[in-house]
């Protein structure tokens, strides 16, 4: 619950309800689980554990933000984003739907802020927005961004296609932890026409066909919530206690494919574990130590080739394929495409010290609400 988030892709925090239950591999080393105020309240994590509902002053931050959105959009150029429900799941079975309710109606309250639902139970949202008319409106015309979490290519076949096949405004994908190579491409163009700016009028045509393209008010081609592709990717890293590492070739792949699809790229973090190749070469030196001190008339360069020199940090290795360790990560393993790849030395430096940046440069694409169909996305 927090007005200023530090989470790279988002504005403030809200958690309607805290508690959850595993059903990912993203969700092995759960930082929500390790919360303070988790513990503090002694919320059980698990299935048949009670879900707590937050403070009525949780509540109202929302429409505090909400009031305030015009010296907020006067600041930052544009509306403020509120990732929902950092600690649990808004479509978590175990939440009793009178719950949803009351959160949708807060949206539907909340105008002037843009929502970002993630779940990593999109075969839940569909049935939901069935029995819930408001929730249907919100997510497939209001100011929602639904997105998943898929963290492997297994995940991201099993659940892109129902992430597709909802009837949202903005489709987000949120790959963290990232735990393999992926490709996304196939979902990340539209198969089906879509007007390019959304149904406007003029004189051209008669009443009810569109300028642009010429087609009717009605059509679903000027339906924004339907269409067949991501809008926005968001990657990142592990971090805390277990945290895993990410070999910079998934990374990249994912960047690579979302450029070329035209489809708003933001890298979250490293996490914890630094690739070598992403480190400069005083970086790198900076994390040994010789196991010899030169003395005045000799050379350390000398002794550091006799004598080796220790990590002064954790380290290891990711293979392409996942494998950890010196041994297994560095064989080399074929690609979808068939090309040999190896694994690469990762260093455990902490989060913020790994950074976010990718080859040396940020990215922070993040995709425009379709409140307006004509804009496609902030600048990366």
């Amino acid at each position: 619950m927090s007005e200023n988030s530090t989470i790279e892709w988002c504005d403030s925090t809200f958690n309607p309800w805290i508690g959850c239950s595993k059903v990912s591999p993203a969700c092995d080393n759960c930082y929500a689980e390790r919360e303070r105020a988790v513990k503090i309240m002694g919320i059980e994590w698990g299935a048949g554990k009670p879900r707590h509902r937050t403070a009525e002053s949780t509540w109202r931050q929302p429409l505090r933000w909400n009031r305030k959105h015009e010296a907020f959009f006067a600041e930052h150029g544009r509306r403020q984003r509120v990732f929902c429900a950092s600690l649990s799941d808004v479509f978590d079975n175990e939440v009793p739907d009178s719950w949803r309710q009351d959160l949708f109606k807060l949206i539907a309250d909340t105008p002037n802020l843009d929502w970002i639902l993630l779940t990593k139970r999109i075969g839940n949202v569909r049935p939901y927005m069935q029995r819930d008319g408001l929730a249907f409106d919100l997510i497939s015309r209001g100011n929602v961004q639904l997105g998943i979490t898929v963290t492997t290519q297994p995940e991201a076949d099993r659940d892109i296609e129902k992430l597709l096949a909802t009837p949202a405004r903005t489709k987000i994908l949120s790959i963290e932890p990232l735990l393999s190579a992926m490709d996304i491409s196939d979902f990340l163009r539209p198969s089906d026409p879509h007007c390019k700016t959304g149904f406007v009028t003029s004189d051209r045509y008669e009443a009810g066909y569109c300028d642009t393209c010429a087609g009717y008010e009605s059509d679903p081609i000027h339906d924004p919530a339907m269409h067949d592709h991501i809008d926005g990717v968001f990657v990142g890293g592990e971090s805390g206690p277990g945290s895993r590492p990410m070999h910079p070739d998934w990374v990249q792949e994912l960047r690579d494919q979302c450029e070329a699809a035209g489809v708003p790229f933001l890298f979250k973090q490293w996490g914890d574990w630094k690739p070598i190749n992403q480190m400069t070469e005083d970086e790198t030196r900076a994390l040994y130590r010789p196991n010899r001190i030169a003395r005045e008339f000799e050379s350390q360069d000398e002794l550091n080739d006799s004598y080796g020199q220790t990590c002064k940090v954790e380290t290891d290795a990711i293979g392409y394929g996942g494998a950890r360790g010196i041994e297994k990560a560095f064989r080399v393993v074929k690609d979808g495409s068939g090309r040999d790849r190896i694994g690469m030395q990762v260093f455990r430096l902490g989060k913020k010290v790994s950074g976010r940046t990718l080859d040396g440069r940020l990215y922070d694409g993040f995709p425009v609400a379709r409140t307006d169909p004509r804009k496609q996305a902030t600048a990366a």
